[in-house]
């Protein structure tokens, strides 16, 4: 099953409308911005970097590929994780500077 960004907010919309919360809903002109587009990219090469240390490791245990090839693997996997957390944090305190800014 291949994941993207879209179908996260897919899901998250499906469990918001299931809870009676509200959806997301993209404005058009976020749609085209150039940083929705990086955004993207980068979530979905994340997702993909992640895939590929999961298949590498099940190849490791069905004995068909070398361990130098599961830690290389594995280890980009969780570097990309890594860094999607810290980046997650930042955006995170970044909301939470904006939230105690005085109006």
């Amino acid at each position: 099953m291949k994941s993207s960004f879209a179908n996260a907010v897919a899901a998250y919309n499906d469990a918001a409308k299931a809870l009676g919360g509200p959806a997301l809903e993209p404005r058009s002109e976020a749609k085209n911005s150039p940083f929705a587009a990086m955004l993207k990219n980068e979530t979905e090469t994340a997702i993909a970097t992640g895939e590929t240390g999961e298949q590498t490791s099940l190849k490791a245990v069905a004995g068909k590929a070398e361990l130098s090839e599961v830690v290389t693997a594995v280890t980009n996997a969780e570097v990309t994780l890594q860094t999607v957390v810290a980046i997650r944090d930042r955006v995170i305190q970044a909301y939470q500077d904006i939230l105690r800014m005085p109006i």
